[in-house]
């Protein structure tokens, strides 16, 4: 597979970004393209497609190439790929349910190849602004794929506008859907892992009454009163000006346990000021275990690297192509070591790279199971298998 990364910060810079990596000879037939909502999709995807590329896009909230990284560009991967080792899949939910769309994914996927593995982007916030059900989809995932197969990416952003993202094609991009660059995991092969670097803080809690998105107990006490006399801010529990999100949880979000004893971060995103409850942006049913938490050390970027390098070495690996979905999230909190993560995993694999700062990621933990994960880095790197 030969691989380059682009990046452009207007419709023209992308296409002349495009036409450059072209003079060598390079003739891309695949690409990977993270691009703002701010940018013309429109007219982008028409570019590609007068070039005869197959685009696989979502949109971002902040995208980056080795050595550069923008908010309100695009970047993305080009790829030479043979047409017989992937297929390029969009799932629109629209009427349907989400299963019936990932079903879709699926047979497409098992009829195309007998091992199939999956690069996938959901939308992030759907058509009722409500975020986009991660968790159901990676069910939904196992259980027409397999537990066994990989899949790994991110939610499309919309740089913190929180109003609409996208999934697209060269034809057809969908608000609520789901796209999937499938591959054939004989031949092509996916190595990756998510990893988040937030620290439990003092002992575990339990919820104790919670109803859908709604947290309102923890141990029988008010959850909202909790959580801020825990922070430290109970001086603005009636301050209804007070910007949870930005101004709390998005330093200090929980780190929940799941069934499998793995866990993943979830965020309160407001206060019900009517019922007393924080709004997460996740369920936290009754019985939920879960840590206060602290943002990640200095020591985020070494231990991201030490991993990677870990992975890379253990089967004395390389990497034709790198992805990278980057929780919107780590920019803000890590400031520089956000890029330096980035930096760091292209560096240590030699390989073009290409990412976006998604609301929420998919992959697996270092020897976990396949999951949704918030708040997390995670990346995966593309190797063509020859005979």
């Amino acid at each position: 597979m030969k691989a380059k990364s682009i990046h452009g910060n207007s419709v023209n810079e992308i296409e002349n970004a495009l036409k450059m990596s072209m003079k060598d000879g390079f003739k891309p037939n695949v690409a990977i393209m993270f691009i703002s909502v701010k940018q013309d999709r429109k007219t982008i995807t028409d570019i590609f497609s007068k070039m005869d590329i197959e685009l696989f896009g979502a949109t971002s909230c902040g995208e980056f190439v080795n050595g550069i990284q923008s908010e309100g560009g695009a970047a993305g991967l080009l790829l030479e790929l043979s047409s017989e080792t992937y297929k390029i899949v969009l799932g629109d939910i629209g009427e349907n349910t989400m299963e019936h769309a990932i079903k879709e994914i699926s047979d497409a996927a098992l009829k195309k190849f007998k091992n199939p593995s999956l690069i996938v982007c959901s939308t992030g916030i759907n058509e009722n602004f409500e975020m986009f059900n991660g968790e159901d989809m990676v069910k939904s995932f196992e259980k027409f794929l397999g537990s066994d197969k990989i899949f790994i990416g991110g939610m499309a952003g919309d740089d913190w506008q929180l109003e609409a993202t996208y999934v697209f094609t060269n034809s057809y991009e969908s608000r609520n859907g789901i796209i999937a660059l499938v591959l054939d995991a004989d031949v092509i092969s996916l190595r990756g892992m998510a990893i988040t670097g937030w620290k439990p803080m003092g002992i575990s809690r339990t919820v104790t009454k919670s109803a859908g998105n709604l947290l309102y107990e923890v141990e029988g006490k008010s959850a909202v009163d909790m959580y801020f006399r825990y922070l430290g801010k109970e001086e603005k529990l009636n301050d209804k000006n007070f910007d949870l999100f930005e101004e709390l949880s998005f330093e200090f979000p929980f780190i929940v346990e799941r069934e499998n004893g793995e866990t993943i971060l979830k965020t309160p995103m407001k206060i019900d000021y009517e019922k007393h409850a924080l709004v997460m942006d996740m369920e936290m049913p009754e019985g939920s275990k879960f840590w206060f938490t602290m943002p990640p050390d200095f020591d985020i970027v070494e231990d991201i690297l030490e991993k990677a390098d870990h992975l890379k070495n253990s089967a004395d690996d390389t990497a034709d192509a790198l992805l990278v979905f980057s929780c919107a999230g780590r920019a803000p909190i890590l400031g520089p070591f956000a890029t330096q993560e980035n930096e760091g995993l292209a560096a240590l694999w030699s390989a073009p790279m290409a990412g976006f700062f998604t609301y929420g990621e998919y992959g697996r933990a270092l020897n976990g199971k396949q999951n949704l994960h918030s708040g997390a880095c995670c990346w995966v790197a593309l190797k063509e298998n020859h005979a």
